[in-house]
């Protein structure tokens, strides 16, 4: 029998450092501490080749519960919808009208840091609780549930 993993998501894009922060504030994540030798990230960006720099960023849960996200730039744009997507869970055991105010909320500040709206998923029960899809500044698609 195996022991379960820790898993990293990976997100290609064309700002790494940019789409790293947008999450560190949508999730309450940090950035990873600088290299050794370096006392910030843009003390360590500053050592690089300019084509090398912002090439790569991640987020990091301090509490060490959710996994990193890692975002490394890529040439081409974003081209059709996610196969995979984030879930953040932003109203967790509210449900109805005050599970909707609560997602209308935390989507109202995202779209502030630079998230754009796309869907808004009313309740149904039993299966469906209401949902918001939504997506990054470079249009990776995410719900808020």
């Amino acid at each position: 029998m195996s022991e379960g993993r820790e898993i990293q998501v990976t997100v290609d894009c064309a700002d790494p450092r940019a789409l790293s922060l947008f999450w560190n504030a949508v999730l309450g994540d940090q950035l990873p501490p600088p290299p050794p030798g370096f006392g910030s990230w843009d003390d360590f960006s500053a050592s690089l080749a300019p084509e090398q720099r912002n090439s790569a960023s991640a987020s990091e849960d301090p509490a060490g519960r959710g996994p990193r996200l890692f975002f490394q730039r890529v040439p081409e744009p974003k081209a059709v919808k996610n196969r995979l997507h984030l879930d953040v869970r932003a109203a967790p055991g509210l449900t109805g009208d005050e599970r909707m105010a609560a997602l209308e909320a935390e989507a109202e500040r995202l779209v502030g840091l630079g998230a754009r709206r796309l869907e808004r998923h009313e309740p149904a029960p039993p299966m469906a609780a209401g949902h918001l899809v939504l997506a990054d500044p470079e249009g990776n698609e995410f719900c808020l549930d």
